[in-house]
């Protein structure tokens, strides 16, 4: 065992919850290939005898406790059936995805920034459960524009990248008139503050780079198809298409909990 030996017993003995943030970061810091293959080296070592890697057994938890939002992720896809009529079950289904991502981050990140996650997950959870049903659609508007402002309060506003906003304004504006022409009175102020609320998370989603800026991206196409299809007009495998990028959005933000944003101020 030698030097390696204290290491070792620490990665094994002490609780993962609290395993150095710094493996969990290492873990999830490299592109994926990077560490898939360090992944199975290491696997191969330890079948073979030799003393396990921490990164390998940070990743082994990562993984661990991933495992719920992914089972959960395809429970949804499998028991969905288009034509079921709004229950509580397939709230709950729904819901369940966003409700393991913040189980997830409330055991394996601390701090500020995963704590303000972990909430608007809580707050994105409500509002999947009242989309579910036509009469608690604004509802489920608020809900989502409160985990909005919620992510724009995480990312921070360093860096600013204010030429970000161009093309996000050249790509809402437009939009957002076209469903303006589309929504009754009731739905009009709630959804130009939703978009309002979504543009400025992309903007800043985009600006803090990493896994942030890839989930604010499938955040903001998600909701631009599901708008689409429920005011303009329907599409084909929109449920599929909002749903498959909407859960891809959330895990990669929540991801973002595990690395520093960028520090590029221009």
């Amino acid at each position: 065992m030698g030097t390696h030996a204290r290491p070792i017993q620490e990665a094994c003995l002490v609780p993962a919850r609290v395993l150095d943030r710094r493996l969990m970061i290492n873990a999830l810091g490299h592109p994926f290939w990077v560490t898939l293959g360090g992944s199975l080296a290491d696997m191969v070592a330890w079948k073979g005898g030799m003393p396990p890697n921490p990164h390998f057994l940070a990743q082994l938890y990562l993984g661990r406790s991933l495992s719920p939002f992914f089972l959960t992720c395809a429970a949804y896809f499998i028991l969905w059936i288009p034509e079921d009529p709004p229950s509580w079950v397939g709230a709950l289904v729904k819901c369940l995805p966003v409700l393991c991502l913040a189980g997830f981050l409330r055991a394996c990140a601390s701090g500020h920034y995963s704590s303000l996650l972990q909430v608007a997950l809580l707050f994105s959870a409500f509002g999947d459960g009242f989309l579910i049903w036509p009469e608690t659609f604004l509802y489920g508007v608020a809900a989502f524009t409160e985990a909005q402002l919620l992510y724009v309060w995480a990312f921070g506003l360093t860096p600013l990248q204010p030429g970000l906003l161009l093309p996000i304004v050249l790509a809402s504006l437009p939009f957002g008139g076209l469903l303006l022409l589309h929504l009754s009175p009731d739905k009009a102020l709630p959804l130009t503050a939703y978009i309002l609320a979504l543009a400025t998370m992309l903007w800043r989603g985009l600006a803090r780079g990493g896994s942030a800026h890839w989930g604010a991206l499938f955040f903001a196409i998600s909701d631009a198809v599901l708008a689409y299809h429920t005011f303009i007009q329907p599409l084909p495998y929109s449920r599929l298409a909002v749903m498959a990028t909407y859960y891809a959005a959330q895990f990669l933000i929540s991801l973002s909990a595990f690395q520093s944003p960028r520090l590029k101020t221009s």
